[in-house]
């Protein structure tokens, strides 16, 4: 028959009798995940001296130090590419708006005088049907000679 002695937090002063008689386990000790990267460290490390310990989380702590150090950096850089890119966009997109602006501009008073040539008289209807047609023309024209440049 094996004794088994109750731990220091549960001791009572009367003498252990078979009814008595139960196992006693310490406490859990918590999930790796909860405990302490340098607790960890330091609690496998429990027979060097308190000096090696020390030395070893100092070796540690700077070890993660560099490597947050380097991703910070990248994160840098890759910020200054975002605002460098996001410069160079607005850049473009204020060129387009001219662009347009000045297209809108020449649409516009090719549309004023298509409108008055079309309101005046029995003449310049029949000028406007050639006219059209050359356009037409002359855009399939400038299509083919551009696919066929292509190729």
């Amino acid at each position: 028959m094996t004794r088994h002695f109750p731990s220091p937090n549960n001791m009572t002063r009367h003498s252990p009798s078979p009814n008595n008689m139960t196992r006693h386990s310490p406490s859990p000790s918590p999930p790796r995940s909860q405990v302490a990267p340098g607790a960890a460290m330091a609690e496998r490390n429990r027979g060097l001296g308190s000096s090696a310990v020390d030395q070893m989380l100092d070796t540690e702590n700077k070890r993660m130090a560099d490597n947050l150090s380097s991703k910070v950096s990248r994160l840098k850089s890759i910020a200054l590419d975002i605002d460098q890119e996001a410069e160079d966009q607005n850049r473009y997109l204020d060129g387009m708006d001219t662009d347009f602006s000045s297209v809108t501009g020449l649409l516009t008073g090719s549309v004023k005088r298509f409108s008055t040539m079309v309101k005046s008289g029995r003449d310049n209807k029949k000028l406007l049907c050639y006219m059209s047609v050359g356009l037409v023309l002359l855009f399939f024209i400038l299509y083919y000679l551009v696919t066929r440049m292509q190729t």
